[in-house]
């Protein structure tokens, strides 16, 4: 399950399946055949780390997902909600997914051109990486791979967050979906690609 803003909804995508959601979902089944796999989108767009903590309980938990992949804290960067209060909202929430024996990975937030539009932005960052560490959750590696691509020349800036230097666009998506899937893969099978020898 995805639970998340606009980078979770697909903003900037050309159609619902090239968000990231959908790429992980068709990712696995391709990877994991036989397997019956659903990857459920819960991104709206705008919605701060507390909005989502409040849907845990009436969106996330009753569905008994096995994963829960959580985008969060961007738009409480710019916003400057305050740190401990972010940091608080997400230790809430890990304990919550973890009590109900579900696990977590949180998505870290994404490299935006114009950082410097967000003074405390890195602060945030740093909650968020503090908080999960605390807590035993897994931190997927956003910025890292954004920040990566534009050092790299692959990919224009505007290839990676659109025009805007917001919004993460579609070439992004497919590429966090595609790395998601290697994660858990990894998980399920040590490393191994499904269906290969160990000898």
């Amino acid at each position: 399950m995805a639970l998340g803003s606009s980078s979770t909804a697909g903003t900037g995508a050309s159609d619902a399946d090239r968000s990231y959601p959908a790429v992980l979902e068709a990712e696995l089944r391709r990877r994991l055949p036989g397997r019956e796999i659903k990857v459920v989108n819960l991104g709206v767009g705008g919605q701060s780390a507390y909005e989502m903590y409040l849907r845990l309980e009436s969106e996330v938990i009753p569905e008994k997902p096995a994963l829960v992949i959580w985008q969060t804290a961007v738009n409480d960067a710019i916003r400057d909600i305050g740190e401990e209060k972010l940091a608080k909202i997400l230790r809430k929430g890990a304990h919550r997914l973890q009590e109900a024996g579900i696990d977590l990975v949180l998505m870290d937030m994404p490299w935006l051109l114009r950082e410097g539009r967000y003074p405390k932005y890195d602060d945030y960052r740093a909650v968020l990486a503090k908080t999960a560490s605390e807590s035993g959750v897994s931190v997927f590696p956003r910025y890292a791979m954004m920040k990566s691509w534009s050092g790299s020349k692959q990919f224009s800036e505007e290839e990676i967050v659109g025009m805007d230097g917001l919004q993460v666009v579609e070439a992004s998506y497919r590429c966090f979906g595609i790395r998601l899937a290697d994660g858990i893969i990894g998980e399920l099978t040590g490393g191994r690609e499904p269906g290969k020898s160990t000898n």
